[in-house]
């Protein structure tokens, strides 16, 4: 296995409440030296939900998203606060964007998003034994919520209904620690 490169120098090139644009001069074990940008998180923990009412079923949300400027299928999601486990985090989520609460959560792994650029990553959490709950949330509007069966996932991906690559690697990753109860 390769060594990672060495970083020469970092600068910081633009700065928001969320993010940091910086640009990594690197050298790599070769001599080649090159310049890379990236998007730096500030901090920012965020969980996605597999949450599924009974075994065959999963809970899906359409809402906003402004990266693409119209309304996306995808799973409920949200920023863990700074003193909560990603545990913890999940079941305000699901409270809050869902209504329900989990007696059983089970953390499935990390995902990351564009690790060439964006320094962020996703805990999936895995919920089940669902009931009503309810805690205000922080959305703008309500969200709708589709309960569909697992077995037609496949065919919203096909058809493009379902195109967010964090859901679709979510739904894989309980789709398998599932099979493997079995």
């Amino acid at each position: 296995m390769r060594s990672c490169p060495t970083i020469l120098k970092t600068e910081l090139l633009a700065e928001s409440g969320y993010f940091q644009i910086e640009a990594l001069h690197l050298q790599f074990s070769n001599g080649q030296q090159r310049v890379y940008e990236r998007l730096r998180g500030t901090g920012y923990r965020s969980v996605m939900l597999v949450a599924l009412p009974d075994p065959e079923h999963v809970l899906l949300v359409r809402e906003y998203a402004v990266g693409v400027e119209s309304q996306v299928l995808g799973l409920p999601k949200g920023g863990a606060e700074p003193h909560e486990t990603y545990l913890q985090a999940a079941q305000r989520e699901l409270i809050e964007e869902v209504g329900l609460r989990a007696d059983r959560l089970t953390e499935l792994g990390e995902l990351t998003l564009a690790p060439g650029h964006l320094c962020h990553s996703c805990q999936v959490i895995l919920a089940e034994q669902l009931s009503p709950s309810y805690l205000p949330g922080d959305e703008p509007e309500p969200l709708d919520l589709i309960r569909l069966p697992l077995s037609q996932i496949g065919d919203l991906v096909g058809r493009g209904e379902l195109h967010e690559a964090r859901a679709i690697a979510a739904l894989f990753m309980a789709l398998s620690a599932l099979a493997r109860r079995n």
